[in-house]
């Protein structure tokens, strides 16, 4: 028995076939597809049509100019807007610089007069006080306010320098300057004051305050103290007050009213200093006219009998009352009982830098 042949399928071979009939498909769909298309009949462009064209096309191209120019012109607005902003900044900050300027030159402006109306009073008070300064000096001889007359054509040559711009002048008038020995002091306090006032010690002090009072610089300014247990200003009323040398009335008015003092208690420096102390401006020049050591004080013995070595503490607690850097000239008329004296006060004149003196008898 013979065998069938059996006859094989190729796959690939059938599937070629079918890709074949559906290109072949699809080119006849293309060409019918495109000659219908060609059948279409496409509308006629007539001339209106394109007129109207190209009068849209100008239109379009004049709205693009214009919206450049607004463009440009909105462009130029902003600039010019903010140029206008710089510019009204910098007229404010000018505007307010300038007011700044008025109002320190109006305050400039015030305190100039302000100033100008002090100056013209400050000179009218030195040409007034000019005035009375020249008028005074009319009056006098030489530098001299006041005039003194000694005995013949004298020199008063003494070494004591009367200059200074406030010059304090103190006159001791405790019982002591009644006489230079302790018998007499005791035998004239008993007197009539009469005789008291023209003991020849006490004349010789009025007669010494006389003649400083000649020699005191015109331009200057002065006070006299008197002391004993306390002091107190020749002219009620003005302690603590600097005087006029160039007002020569006063003046005058001030050594006669020493001629109407009678010495009498006793001596009390450390109240002296103090009132110096106080007074404002401080001198810068001291006469103190005395004949010995202080015999009272606010503390030690004040009564009773009194050793010179009680005279000599009440002295030294005294001058830490004295203010500093003051030159105190000493005029002393030595005192019986009291050896120390001389030499307490010479120490004290050499250590201000003033200048010491015990005047004869005769003097000045």
């Amino acid at each position: 028995m013979s065998k069938k042949r059996i006859r094989s399928v190729d796959p690939i071979s059938m599937s070629f076939l079918d890709v074949i009939s559906c290109g072949f498909g699809a080119v006849i769909l293309l060409f019918m597809v495109m000659k219908h298309s060609t059948s279409l009949e496409l509308p006629s462009v007539t001339p209106e049509l394109v007129a109207e064209i190209d009068l849209l096309d100008e239109e379009i191209r004049d709205g693009k100019e214009g919206l450049v120019r607004v463009r440009n012109t909105l462009s130029d607005v902003d600039l010019q807007m903010v140029q206008a902003q710089g510019l009204a900044s910098s007229i404010e900050e000018e505007i307010k610089t300038f007011l700044e300027e008025l109002a320190q030159m109006e305050n400039n402006t015030l305190a100039n007069e302000e100033s100008v109306a002090k100056l013209k009073a400050d000179i009218d008070s030195l040409e007034e006080e000019l005035n009375r300064l020249r008028a005074a000096e009319d009056q006098v001889t030489g530098n001299n306010i006041r005039e003194f007359i000694g005995d013949g054509n004298r020199q008063y040559l003494t070494g004591l320098i009367l200059g200074g711009n406030r010059i304090l002048i103190l006159v001791d008038m405790s019982a002591s300057m009644l006489d230079n020995t302790i018998v007499n002091i005791i035998r004239r306090r008993n007197m009539p004051d009469a005789e008291r006032i023209n003991s020849a010690k006490w004349i010789q002090v009025r007669k010494t305050v006389d003649w400083l009072t000649t020699q005191l610089p015109v331009p200057s300014q002065y006070q006299i103290y008197v002391f004993n247990n306390e002091a107190r200003s020749l002219l009620p009323g003005t302690e603590g007050r600097w005087l006029e040398v160039a007002d020569e009335p006063q003046l005058t008015q001030a050594v006669t009213a020493l001629n109407a003092i009678i010495p009498n208690e006793g001596t009390n420096l450390e109240n002296l200093f103090v009132s110096i102390s106080q007074m404002n401006p401080l001198p810068d020049n001291i006469f103190l006219i005395t004949d010995g050591l202080p015999t009272l004080g606010s503390r030690g013995k004040t009564t009773g009998t009194i050793t010179g070595r009680d005279r000599e503490e009440l002295f030294e607690n005294a001058l830490q009352k004295l203010p500093e850097n003051i030159p105190v000239n000493v005029i002393m008329s030595p005192l019986e009982g009291d050896p120390m004296a001389p030499g307490w006060y010479w120490q004290l004149a050499i250590q201000t830098k003033g200048s010491f003196m015990m005047p004869s008898p005769d003097w000045p």
